[in-house]
């Protein structure tokens, strides 16, 4: 048996240049990752299963729905795999919690067989976020966010706080929300730069689905972070801190309500 985390992705920043006649969005996007997530492990079997369990397991489809059993059928992997997903991220909370499920699963057959040569079209099929999730590194975004370039990673070992009012938010209503304003690109530099002068053009619309964002925010705002933003298309909310300390104290004065995760950035 052997095991591979599903690391949270968060967005550092969320450039929404405009609409696209497929119905999708060109972006550009700057993709961090948190050095915990869901918890996979994998066992050979004479037919490819999947078990999960966790806080929010009960929210996931199961059988062939399930995104890890989407992302087994895609990979040759010479047997059958039984694998035990452990559901510790909450689902359509702007994590890439199915997309880093699969990009595990993606790593483990990396790990034991090798990725075929098509792999990043192959994980394209799965979700937008899938292809950034397996390789789980900072990298820029673009196009529909599957178009992956490197970033200069200053922000390594970052402490971090993931917090969600607990309220689900699918990614469609809030890109539905979106106003049509092309705000402006990127800007350049390393990853602090971009974070910092960067943007999410999906919060306003994520606050006028789910209110309670507006309330995590503005809580982390006081919490002596130096950057607080929504991810991707919400409803978990990420600060960035200068030291451990900072980060901790924070997470202790979080209402109780309100799930959270401590962790740095990888």
């Amino acid at each position: 048996m052997i095991a591979e985390t599903a690391y949270a992705k968060i967005n550092l920043a969320l450039h929404v240049r405009g609409r696209r006649a497929d119905g999708y969005h060109d972006l550009e996007t700057v993709f961090a990752f948190v050095d915990a997530g869901d918890g996979l492990t994998v066992a050979p079997a004479d037919a490819d299963s999947v078990t999960v369990t966790g806080e929010f397991a009960s929210t996931l489809g199961g059988g062939t729905d399930n995104i890890v059993a989407r992302a087994l059928a895609l990979l040759p992997k010479g047997t059958g795999w039984a694998v035990h997903l452990e559901k510790r991220l909450p689902v359509a909370a702007g994590l890439g919690g199915g997309s880093a499920d699969a990009g595990a699963v993606f790593r483990l057959v990396e790990r034991l067989h090798g990725l075929p040569d098509d792999w990043p079209g192959r994980a394209a099929r799965l979700g937008a976020d899938v292809p950034a999730c397996v390789r789980s590194r900072a990298a820029i975004g673009l196009g529909t966010g599957t178009d992956l370039a490197d970033a200069a990673d200053d922000l390594a070992g970052t402490p971090v706080l993931l917090v969600n009012p607990r309220v689900p938010l699918p990614t469609g209503p809030v890109f539905a929300q979106w106003d049509g304003v092309d705000r402006g690109a990127l800007p350049g530099g390393k990853l602090r730069t971009m974070a910092t002068q960067g943007r999410n053009d999906l919060e306003p619309g994520a606050i006028a689905l789910v209110p309670q964002i507006a309330d995590v925010l503005d809580h982390l705002r006081h919490s002596g972070a130096w950057l607080v933003r929504m991810s991707g298309s919400g409803a978990t909310c990420f600060a960035l801190y200068d030291d451990l300390a900072a980060r901790d104290a924070a997470a202790q004065a979080l209402p109780p309500a309100w799930w959270h995760l401590a962790g740095s950035l990888r």
